[in-house]
């Protein structure tokens, strides 16, 4: 019995490095192949106490569709579509990726009805006192893959 177990711990141990190595692999494929989208930031606090520097982001698509007061799927993608200074914009919604025309970029989204809409990076480490720099941003960039995974 106690052999079993260990070959139990064994297994479970190497599924989790298996699967956190095959995560690993995969932010970095959409870092490398990604497409780099600019996505206008809403403001919020760039501190925290408890962890030094950095910034929680929050896009301005995710509070314009919260506040448009539509029926949001717990889970889907939303649609964007670059303008003529390339900063993406909010088209739809849709729960699958399809249907798409060739300027259309699906970005997969989470939502708990509790105003937490995510479309990706929810924060940005940065070096300590470099604070200033990061104040006054704007935008922030995602990389997006076909599938509408983003880093």
């Amino acid at each position: 019995m106690k052999n079993y177990k260990k070959l139990m711990i064994l297994i479970n141990l190497s599924i989790l490095i298996a699967y956190f190595v095959y995560a690993t692999f995969n932010k970095e494929d959409i870092i490398k192949d990604g497409k780099l989208v600019l996505l206008e930031l809403a403001p919020i606090d760039p501190r925290s106490l408890m962890q030094g520097d950095y910034m929680i982001l929050d896009y301005a698509i995710s509070q314009n569709i919260i506040r448009s007061g539509k029926n949001i799927p717990k889970r889907g993608f939303v649609i964007i579509k670059e303008d003529e200074s390339g900063i993406a914009k909010a088209l739809r919604i849709q729960t699958h990726v399809n249907n798409l025309k060739s300027n259309e970029i699906p970005v997969e989204y989470t939502y708990d009805n509790n105003w937490n809409f995510r479309i990706g990076a929810e924060s940005y480490f940065f070096q300590e006192g470099n604070d200033t720099l990061f104040n006054q941003a704007k935008y922030g960039g995602l990389r997006i893959n076909s599938t509408g995974n983003s880093v």
